[in-house]
């Protein structure tokens, strides 16, 4: 495996990445045992299942996966005393464009992600846990594999584990490079052996999830997040970042940055320090654009790098810190033909469950290669005004969040980097 970490910056704050490049951690739980591991696993075990998700409450953790919801709220609407059995869900189908932190983590760190699964069990009351793994990482499932293997055979794996009476094992699935799958319910529907479609919500997967039954689903880097939560204390945590955004946060920067990897910082960090660390645009040339967020995402201008990468505050700029990618493009990118691509991105990757989606990320892909064609003034503003049109539709009437998001990066595109001018006014209604 290419090795995408680097040696820590001044301004990196490693707290889950910190034994990545440990000897024998990715391979001999022995070497995970002797330098620490498992101690929060004993730790949760000593405690009561409503303590672990008022620590995790405490701690102010948010989904690391994009949508940035609660993680310990999410776990508290988890019945302890009602229908069995609850399943556990270790998304792992990293498929956002120019997203990497998690491969690394299972590559680097297995043990952590089944130590952290097996904390979430716990705290939850579940049983059998799935990692939901994409097809296109061999040495993640080979060392997760191996990583459960081990923990079986050591009894911090399966029936009775530690003698404490928890019952908890993980099985490993495979996806088949549908980027809808990262989609929770699709991913229901993909382990339950049919194809991969979103389904309408309500009901939510805590109440009805894998196999109808109550579901918890957390992706790689929110789960490790919880053992320097249970080793530090909830409030201890959230005193990193800020008050709505907790802890620290893994961004993976690409593109035409001079030192590309993932990146481990405080919430708050500001994206100009960020891209900063990375030692700024390569070879000394001007930034153009920063896509924040993958092909989900959207872009900012190089006076708006100067952001907290707070949920809030990007939020409150127009964007999102999504799944951690940092994207950034000098002055040579043809950023509309990057458009084009996302675009064919959308409409290759849409399951076409729903109209809006289906019909829409075709529309989009076909009314940008019409203006790259070139339409003339006037028929660019009339494409431009369809593309809007589009997009709205898909973002108000998309079942899932796939087909919602699928107009952002173009909707910065045109709006924000005025790639193809200033956007026509919209139509009135006489």
């Amino acid at each position: 495996m290419v090795s995408l970490i680097k040696q820590p910056h001044p301004g990196e704050r490693r707290m889950i990445f910190k034994n990545i490049d440990r000897p024998g951690w990715s391979n001999d739980i022995e070497s995970y045992l002797n330098d620490g591991g498992y101690e929060e696993l004993k730790k949760a075990i000593t405690m009561q299942p409503v303590d672990i998700v008022n620590e995790v409450k405490a701690s102010g953790l948010r989904g690391r996966g994009g949508a940035g919801f609660p993680c310990g709220v999410k776990w508290g609407f988890i019945k302890q005393d009602g229908p069995k059995p609850n399943y556990l869900i270790c998304n792992a189908d990293e498929s956002e464009p120019g997203t990497f932190k998690d491969r690394v983590l299972m590559c680097g760190d297995p043990f952590a992600v089944v130590e952290a699964m097996t904390i979430a069990a716990l705290a939850t009351g579940c049983e059998h846990g799935y990692v939901y793994l994409r097809a296109e990482y061999p040495l993640a499932h080979e060392r997760l594999a191996n990583a459960l293997a081990q923990a079986r055979t050591a009894g911090l794996l399966g029936p009775d584990i530690l003698g404490s009476g928890l019952h908890f094992d993980i099985e490993l699935r495979r996806g088949s490079g549908a980027y809808i799958c990262g989609e929770e319910t699709a991913l229901f529907e993909s382990i339950e052996g049919r194809r991969g479609e979103p389904r309408s919500k309500p009901p939510f997967p805590v109440e009805q999830g894998l196999f109808g039954k109550p579901t918890v689903v957390n992706n790689v880097e929110t789960l490790v997040n919880v053992l320097p939560i249970l080793e530090r204390g909830g409030a201890a945590y959230a005193q990193m970042g800020t008050e709505q955004s907790s802890g620290t946060r893994l961004f993976c920067l690409s593109g035409n940055v001079a030192r590309p990897g993932i990146y481990e910082v405080p919430m708050g960090t500001s994206l100009l320090a960020l891209l900063d660390k990375a030692g700024g645009v390569a070879e000394g040339r001007r930034l153009q654009a920063v896509l924040m967020g993958g092909a989900a995402g959207s872009f900012l201008r190089p006076d708006q790098i100067d952001l907290p990468l707070t949920l809030e505050n990007a939020r409150a700029a127009g964007t999102t810190l999504g799944s951690g990618v940092v994207m950034a493009f000098d002055e040579r990118a043809d950023l509309p033909a990057v458009l084009q691509r996302i675009a064919a991105f959308f409409r290759d990757e849409s399951c076409g469950q729903c109209v809006p989606c289906r019909v829409g990320t075709v529309r989009q892909e076909e009314a940008l290669g019409r203006i790259a064609a070139g339409c003339g003034k006037q028929g660019a503003s009339a494409e431009l005004r369809l593309l809007d049109e589009v997009g709205a539709g898909m973002r108000d009437a998309s079942i899932c969040g796939l087909g919602q998001a699928a107009y952002a990066a173009v909707e910065s595109g045109i709006k924000i980097l005025q790639l193809y001018g200033p956007p026509p006014a919209p139509l009135t209604l006489p």
